[in-house]
């Protein structure tokens, strides 16, 4: 038996919770997408924004066109669909979603915008900034369910990766030897200041 709506979107909701970046830059955006775009093959498009709305990187995996694995124009239209959830509500579409449907309300949209809630955009949340999300990632293949599971476990491992690194212990090298003068050496005494030291 499959999940219930409910608890599909209590899940989604603790990933929100959980997952939160200590910082997050344009490179952070590349590597993120760049990690997730071979995971599920052709037919898929992929979007990272930040809630204003500046465009960090986008890019269609497989061809434009009516082909099988292919991704049509509406594929954009239905991710932007997905990112407007998430600034205007602060959740994953997925969780939304899921919570909509778990109240018995129509998930065709939220009022104002033209596409159905689907599951595949994840707001980026700062550790040190709890008030909204500063990002969203989203991919829109057609699946709700499978957009969200990729756009999530992308997110999980890439933190995961940033927290791996960010653990490993400094290069360690032995202290050099601080070399004595060699006017200092064998019991010399050198005066600094008013004290005299022995060497």
């Amino acid at each position: 038996m499959p999940p219930a709506a409910a608890d599909l979107a209590t899940q989604a909701l603790a990933e929100e919770m959980k997952y939160r970046f200590p910082s997050f830059s344009a490179s952070d955006a590349v590597a993120l997408v760049a990690s997730s775009r071979h995971l599920k093959g052709k037919g898929l498009v992929i979007s990272i924004q930040t809630i204003g709305g500046h465009v960090l990187f986008a890019c269609t995996v497989g061809d434009l066109g009516n082909g099988i694995g292919d991704v049509s124009m509406d594929s954009w239209a239905c991710l932007e669909g997905m990112i407007n959830t998430v600034k205007r509500t602060g959740h994953s579409s997925f969780y939304v979603e899921k919570g909509m449907s778990a109240l018995g309300k129509s998930t065709t949209g939220i009022p104002g915008d033209p596409f159905p809630v689907n599951g595949g955009a994840f707001p980026i949340w700062m550790e040190n900034a709890p008030c909204c999300p500063i990002a969203v990632v989203a991919c829109y293949s057609g699946s709700s369910q499978e957009d969200h599971a990729l756009v999530a476990s992308t997110v999980r491992d890439y933190l995961t990766k940033l927290r791996r690194n960010s653990e490993e212990p400094a290069p360690s090298m032995p202290e050099p030897e601080q070399p004595v003068p060699v006017g200092l050496r064998n019991n010399s005494k050198v005066k600094l200041g008013d004290r005299l030291i022995n060497f």
